[in-house]
C-alpha cells in the first residue's frame, strides 16, 4: 500500500472539516451576517473554496443566507446546542425568554468550556432593539461579564483545576463581592453586559447574562431580574 497517498485524503479531509468549523466560529462571532468575500477573507482562502464550504454547510442547515446573500448561522445549530446540556437547556429556556422581554435586552445563558465562555441559549426580544448573539459563540473566560461571574463562582481549588491557577482576576473578585459581574466593551466594542453565576450540581459552571448598548445608572433592577432567573432555572432543573 502506498502510505503517503493513503494519508493524503485524510489530511485534505481534516483540513476541509477544520475550515468548515472555523467558518461556523467566524459566523458565530460576527456582529452581522457576512458576505462570501468576508467569509473567504476570514478563512484565508479563495472565494471559490469558501463557496464550496458554504454550500456544504448550507445543505446541512448549519448556515443560511438572507435575501441579500449574506451568511448567518442556521437553525441546525440551535438543535445541536440543546444536546450540549439538554436538561439545563430545557430548564433555562423559559426563564431566559422571560428575562429578555422583561428587561428589553438580549438575554443568554453561558457555560464554561475549559477556559472559554460558550453561549448555550440566547433570546433577542422582539419588543426592543436587541444585540444579536448566536448560540455557540465563545470567547476567553477573562473577557466579559459572564466569564467574570463564572470565575467568581469557583473555589480556589476549582479555579486551579479548571483555569490553571488559584488566583482570581480583579473582575472576578469584584463579582464575588457584589454578587454580579459588569463588563463594558470587553467582548464587543460599544456593548455592556451584566451577569450572575449559576451553579447546578452535575452541570458546568454557568452564568445568566444580558447585554445592551447602554445600562441605567442603578443596576439593582437588572441584577434582581438576573438573580431571579438563575433561581428559576435551578428550580426548574431540580
Amino acid at each position: 500500500m502506498n502510505t503517503s497517498s493513503a494519508r493524503g485524503p485524510a489530511t485534505a479531509g481534516s483540513q476541509t472539516l477544520s475550515r468548515g468549523l472555523q467558518a461556523l466560529e467566524l459566523l458565530g462571532e460576527a456582529e452581522a451576517p457576512l458576505t462570501i468575500n468576508e467569509l473567504a477573507e476570514g478563512l484565508g482562502i479563495h472565494r471559490s473554496n469558501a463557496y464550496r464550504i458554504l454550500r456544504t454547510l448550507e445543505q446541512r442547515r448549519f448556515v443560511a443566507r438572507d435575501e441579500a446573500g449574506r451568511i448567518r448561522l442556521g437553525p441546525k445549530l440551535t438543535a445541536l446546542a440543546r444536546g450540549v446540556a439538554p436538561a439545563l437547556h430545557t430548564a433555562a429556556t423559559p426563564a431566559i425568554t422571560e428575562l429578555a422581554y422583561r428587561l428589553g435586552m438580549t438575554a443568554f445563558l453561558t457555560v464554561l468550556d475549559i477556559d472559554e465562555v460558550v453561549t448555550l441559549i440566547t433570546v433577542e426580544p422582539s419588543n426592543a432593539t436587541a444585540i444579536a448573539r448566536n448560540p455557540g459563540v465563545r470567547h476567553p473566560v477573562e473577557r466579559g461579564a459572564p466569564g467574570h461571574a463564572m470565575e467568581a463562582s469557583l473555589s480556589a481549588v476549582e479555579r486551579e483545576r479548571l483555569l490553571g491557577s488559584p488566583e482570581f482576576g480583579e473582575a472576578a473578585l469584584a463579582a464575588k463581592r457584589d454578587g454580579y459581574a459588569l463588563s463594558r466593551h470587553e467582548v464587543v466594542e460599544g456593548v455592556m453586559g451584566v451577569a450572575v453565576p449559576l451553579r447546578i450540581p452535575g452541570e458546568p459552571p454557568a452564568a445568566v447574562a444580558v447585554v445592551h448598548f447602554s445600562l441605567p445608572e442603578s443596576l439593582d433592577d437588572i441584577v434582581g431580574a438576573l438573580q431571579g432567573a438563575a433561581r428559576e432555572i435551578a428550580q426548574n432543573y431540580a
